[in-house]
């Protein structure tokens, strides 16, 4: 069997940003339960240590919180939070680089924009 996660970030990460993708999709609606570290440990073939690390990590940053004997669950405005994250990273991860090498290459702003218009489609 074919190891589904990437070599070059933790297991435990991977586990969070599935979970949270799960959440943006709607697949975990807010207030709904997560699978449990036992459900998610099983379905990967991954210690359960690394499943709570995981999930553990989404509790940090408020995105899920934990019902003492029921199990885990997706918090209010978790969507929100996520997608505020997540373009904070965008943002800093690609945007700041691509922009540095526009510079490089001599583009001015509207020529990168229109590069970026025409990846979409336009």
């Amino acid at each position: 069997m074919p190891n589904p996660f990437a070599e070059e970030k933790p297991i435990f990460l991977q586990i969070a940003e599935r979970l949270e993708d799960a959440v943006l999709t709607g697949a975990f609606p807010e207030e709904s339960r997560l699978p449990s570290t036992t459900e998610i440990a099983a379905a990967y073939r991954i210690n359960p240590a690394t499943a709570l690390k995981g999930v553990s990590l989404l509790v940090e940053e408020g995105v899920a919180y934990k019902q003492r004997g029921i199990g885990m669950f997706v918090s209010k405005g978790a969507r929100s939070l996520i997608e505020e994250k997540r373009r904070r990273a965008f943002f800093e991860d690609f945007v700041l680089p691509m922009t540095a090498e526009a510079k490089k290459l001599g583009l001015s702003e509207q020529e990168t924009v229109s590069m970026i218009e025409r990846g979409y489609g336009k």
